[in-house]
């Protein structure tokens, strides 16, 4: 099959390390992860020729971003919103740019800053009129997907807990996670209900910062002297609210089966994944959904430290993902693609470094899985993958 495999690789990674910033605006932090992550490619903003960001964009998105950072070279703009799922996505898009000669150096920046500064109201879809007046929130339509996973197929909440108790393990090796104290499944189910069967450790949590890669061609990941990870599939989907949504599957269904044949590769080829953990039930039904055990097996499968490294059955989110370490502006896809490529470099937290990683995947949510939004898959591995 066709498709982008070996078009571009990931050069350069970075990850805002405060998870509260004061005295800071939102085009500020994009500043310095994308300064950040150049570095630690060995570029400069000079080479830079590719701009990819999303909807945290301040003023007229990238427009306003290239004259605020001076990168007059550039010559290929995207700004695409998917909400969690965009940078992933994005991910792809920019090696397809690559392979077509629209750019040579692509920085894809995402930042926020919802701890810091006041809450603003995300501008209306055609669809809130008719449903938040009724209740509708991002915590109570996960709840119904949840809730419907367990009454489909038995899941508990103690197994949903499993998630968030495998995320504190990992977290308590990363300085930087928000939340850096181990929980057990009593002290889940022990916190208040936000959402039944939601608890508030079931729910990720919400930070300021921000991260970027650098993704280039071939021919110029060849002149760095640095680590670099291949773009080996990426495919996106989207899942609409109606008139008949089953909440019991995800968007990653299709976007999962689509980026594993471009990538020529299966579920059992990961070795390590990044998994959007909006909250517990997400990583759960994304794990179903992708092929790595069966519909309605995602309980048994996180059951007894399954998502934890060295000891489960896959390693999952080894930063302690959105439930403990980052979830910036509420968009948890980029820190989801940083890990992914510090595992494959060797670069993760030494408790959690996994030995000999050729593939990882990134997947990414936007919206809300029990009801529309959109899934973004993307497969990284080594140059010899």
């Amino acid at each position: 099959m066709s498709g982008i495999k070996g078009g571009a690789y990931i050069v350069g990674a970075y990850e805002h390390p405060e998870r509260r910033i004061t005295g800071s605006s939102v085009p500020q932090v994009l500043a310095e992860v994308t300064h950040g992550a150049l570095a630690d490619a060995g570029l400069g903003p000079s080479d830079v020729d590719g701009w990819f960001g999303s909807s945290e964009q301040p003023g007229l998105g990238g427009l306003s971003m290239l004259e605020y950072l001076g990168l007059r070279g550039v010559r290929h703009v995207e700004d695409t919103e998917s909400g969690g799922a965009s940078y992933p996505t994005l991910v792809g898009h920019a090696t397809a740019a690559i392979m077509t000669g629209r750019c040579e150096v692509a920085v894809i920046a995402m930042g926020g800053l919802p701890r810091s500064l006041p809450p603003h109201r995300a501008v209306s879809g055609p669809e809130d009129p008719f449903e938040i007046p009724y209740g509708i929130s991002p915590v109570a339509l996960y709840a119904l997907a949840a809730a419907r996973h367990m009454h489909e197929y038995g899941t508990t909440s103690a197994q949903l807990a499993e998630v968030k108790v495998a995320a504190s393990e990992h977290a308590k090796h990363n300085p930087n996670a928000l939340l850096r104290d181990p929980v057990t499944v009593a002290e889940v189910l022990d916190s208040p209900l936000i959402a039944d069967p939601l608890h508030r450790l079931d729910c990720c949590v919400t930070t300021d910062g921000g991260g970027a890669v650098v993704v280039v061609s071939p021919e110029v990941a060849a002149r760095l002297d640095r680590h670099r990870v291949k773009v080996l599939g990426q495919a996106e989907a989207f899942k609409h609210a109606g008139p008949a949504v089953d909440v019991t599957i995800t968007g990653a269904v299709w976007s999962g089966p689509r980026a594993f044949a471009e990538a020529g590769l299966k579920p059992v080829d990961v070795d390590y994944a990044s998994i959007y953990d909006s909250f517990t039930i997400t990583v759960l039904m994304l794990l179903e959904d992708l092929g790595f055990c069966g519909k309605g097996e995602g309980g048994r499968f996180v059951a007894d430290g399954g998502l934890r490294a060295h000891v489960g059955k896959l390693a999952v989110n080894t930063d302690g993902g959105g439930l403990c370490n980052n979830h910036p502006g509420s968009r948890g896809g980029m820190v989801k693609i940083i890990e992914a490529v510090r595992q494959l470099r060797g670069e993760a937290n030494a408790p959690v470094q996994l030995p000999d990683v050729q593939v990882a995947l990134v997947q990414g949510i936007g919206k809300a899985i029990g009801s529309r939004h959109f899934s973004s898959t993307l497969l990284l591995g080594q140059e010899d993958t």
